[in-house]
């Protein structure tokens, strides 16, 4: 699993090396610093709509604005633009299928195109300006690609999973064992994700907890379908299970929740590329705004306790209605902590899939096109 994982690294990293080398053939980024932007306050943004970066409080309120605020300031002429993403089934991508479905985009002038294409397949694209945006994570072949020199930032969050959820590390306990403490060293791991991952980060937090590590359990690569069988018949020790299929497991006495995902810090979300981020930031500005907008008005809060919304939810992503509702809300969160980066870094270097210097999060993060959306100087 290392092996394979550390090649898809290195090769993503190969291409996006070789999608710079076309940017700057093409000169698809300007040679010139973007001139500083005007902040001005926005209706319905006050100070609840920011947040202190700094802030990991797991009980912290995600930054908020009144529905349909910040409210939308079409761009002088039309702009089609395109959002990559692994899928559009996933609850977590529901704000951006929303916003398409409910005109929120078109409000801006923005003309979106939602288009599934695997990280790696999507990466070299954004980085050559042939898409505009990811919907994804500053995964280690983000990491490194940045590191090969080329623009790529982490413009806005995603979500961070409510208290009552239980994604993330499961363990099928041993005899006389606890959840309470699972001598994780030596186990095996079954999952869909690699060790490149953003869930490398809290994979790794949970195992040390247990007297284990990233570099002290032995991965199995296993399909979406198969990773519960295994855990359930013996086939792996332990497994990271996502939303639902850790109900499943749920209340069964076998078997143990360890940990997930940090409360309050999402892991992914828009990655813009040279298009929004230099050539055409007022398109970047207004994708954010019809984004947080359609957090504002459609997620703000516990969006499952409306039946017809579920439904509807359910409609868009075209998954069974019941399944939505057998998981808490998620908590739908535009910005992006401080040291985030940092902590994901650690974690890809602890897992193998990352060598050289640290990249400073100024190099990664950029929040001052979410801080113009809404209103924050």
């Amino acid at each position: 699993m290392r092996t394979r994982t550390t090649a898809l690294t290195l090769l993503t990293a190969g291409s996006l090396l070789a999608a710079t080398g076309c940017a700057k053939e093409d000169d698809a980024a300007p040679s010139t610093p973007a001139k500083p932007r005007t902040v001005t306050s926005v209706s319905g943004c006050g100070k609840g709509s920011w947040t202190d970066p700094a802030d990991l409080d797991p009980d912290r309120a995600p930054a908020r604005c009144s529905p349909k605020a910040p409210a939308p300031r079409p761009l002088p002429k039309e702009r089609s633009l395109t959002i990559a993403t692994g899928t559009l089934s996933a609850e977590y991508v529901a704000p951006l299928q929303m916003a398409v479905d409910k005109g929120e985009f078109k409000k801006e002038g923005l003309n979106v195109h939602l288009k599934v294409l695997p990280t790696p397949d999507a990466l070299p694209l954004l980085a050559k300006g042939d898409i505009d945006a990811q919907w994804a994570a500053p995964e280690a072949a983000v990491m490194n690609g940045i590191t090969s020199g080329f623009d790529i930032k982490w413009t806005a969050g995603n979500f961070s999973p409510a208290a009552a959820s239980k994604s993330g590390l499961w363990v099928k306990l041993r005899k006389n064992e606890t959840a309470a403490h699972v001598p994780m060293a030596g186990r095996k791991l079954g999952t869909l994700i690699g060790k490149g991952s953003v869930i490398a980060y809290p994979m790794d937090k949970t195992l040390k907890k247990h007297g284990g590590g990233l570099d002290e359990v032995q991965f199995q690569q296993l399909g979406s379908a198969d990773v519960l069988t295994a855990l359930q018949n013996g086939g792996t020790d332990s497994a990271w299970l996502l939303d639902p299929v850790w109900r499943k497991v749920d209340g069964d006495k076998q078997y143990a929740f360890l940990g997930g995902q940090p409360r309050g810090e999402p892991l992914g979300g828009l990655l813009f590329g040279p298009n929004l981020l230099t050539k055409d930031p007022d398109a970047g500005v207004a994708l954010l705004r019809a984004y947080i907008r359609t957090v504002n008005t459609y997620f703000a809060g516990d969006y499952k306790r409306d039946p017809a919304f579920v439904g509807e939810l359910a409609k868009l992503l075209k998954t069974d209605e019941a399944v939505l509702k057998s998981t808490p809300s998620l908590h739908m969160d535009w910005e992006i902590r401080a040291g985030t980066t940092d902590r994901l870094q650690d974690a890809y270097r602890a897992a193998g899939v990352s060598e050289g210097a640290k990249i400073p999060e100024t190099k990664v993060v950029n929040r001052k096109l979410y801080a113009e959306a809404v209103g924050h100087k």
